[in-house]
């Protein structure tokens, strides 16, 4: 048998050196000026270090469940809580995120008697207008599977994608809660964000697939994006937004959409995840019963 060695894989130099010219020549500022509007700021540099709190958030999540395992008796998930269970929920994660951002949340839903599901986003880091038309096939598949519509949580960038999909398939949405998501000012975050997104979109261009493009973040598809995160929404549809001042990634007053019914809390912006405070608070936004049956009009995708 015959084994390749490092030199079979190793990238040409040729294609290194374009691929160097590619990333350092793109301007160091990707994003377009209209998804920063005036009166939202970005986060002053020392803001992140508020994000250590997310080591204590996550140790009250291991308390809180470690007194559930003691006090509850072993049920399946389906048969807690019957009378509250409402429309199915589906978790999407943030910017950088995968599904098992979420997973802690999940648990504690279940527990509470509310079927969940995931999002199949394994890395939030693409195109956003393809990362919403996966988040509507997937809506539509839980929506015929359960002849009901579906309720929609969903983490920073995760909300921006939940609320933009309930605007376009209001038929798929009945209900939306975000956390942590600066719909108002996608621009608004720490300059560690701004960085992670500009490396991103220098990779695209250089040719490297599946990642956030320059028209994601400057061009048609940001425009498309932002305008479906602050468009009316449709009646008939809960939204809760939860934010918290505390927040050291984005602008907290970004995230107070106007026409929702707006929660404030005390966590960190990775901490809202997990928070057994702010799972507390998304248990009592979602629906305990099923708001209608649902016939599913495949409207226009992204």
């Amino acid at each position: 048998m015959r084994y390749r060695t490092w030199d079979t894989f190793r990238p040409k130099s040729a294609d290194v050196s374009t691929l160097r010219r590619t990333v350092e020549s793109m301007p160091s500022n990707a994003l377009a000026d209209f998804l920063l509007p005036e009166g939202f700021a970005a986060p002053a540099v020392g803001a992140v270090l508020r994000e250590s709190s997310a080591v204590v958030e996550i140790g009250r999540f291991a308390l809180r469940a470690a007194g559930d395992r003691r006090t509850r008796r072993d049920t399946p998930y389906a048969q807690r809580g019957v009378s509250r269970l409402g429309d199915p929920v589906l978790l999407v994660p943030g910017f950088l995120a995968g599904d098992g951002t979420l997973a802690l949340m999940s648990r504690s839903l279940r527990a509470q008697g509310f079927r969940t599901y995931r999002s199949h986003i394994h890395a939030n880091i693409g195109c956003t207008l393809n990362a919403a038309a996966q988040l509507e096939a997937r809506l539509e598949s839980i929506s015929i599977r359960r002849g009901t519509r579906v309720q929609l949580v969903g983490h920073s960038l995760g909300g921006m994608l939940a609320r933009g999909v309930a605007v376009r398939r209001p038929d798929l949405v009945s209900n939306v809660v975000t956390l942590g998501s600066p719909m108002l000012a996608p621009g608004a975050h720490h300059r560690s964000l701004s960085a992670s997104v500009e490396m991103l979109v220098r990779l695209s261009k250089a040719g490297v697939p599946g990642l956030m493009a320059e028209d994601c973040v400057a061009g048609a598809c940001a425009r498309q994006s932002f305008e479906e995160c602050r468009a009316p929404m449709p009646a008939g549809i809960g939204f809760t937004s939860v934010y918290s001042r505390r927040d050291g990634i984005v602008d907290w007053r970004a995230c107070i959409d106007p026409v929702a019914r707006e929660v404030e809390v005390t966590a960190s912006h990775l901490g809202m995840a997990f928070d057994p405070r702010v799972i507390d608070i998304v248990g009592d936004s979602l629906l305990r019963t099923s708001a209608s049956a649902v016939e599913v009009d495949r409207g226009k995708s992204a």
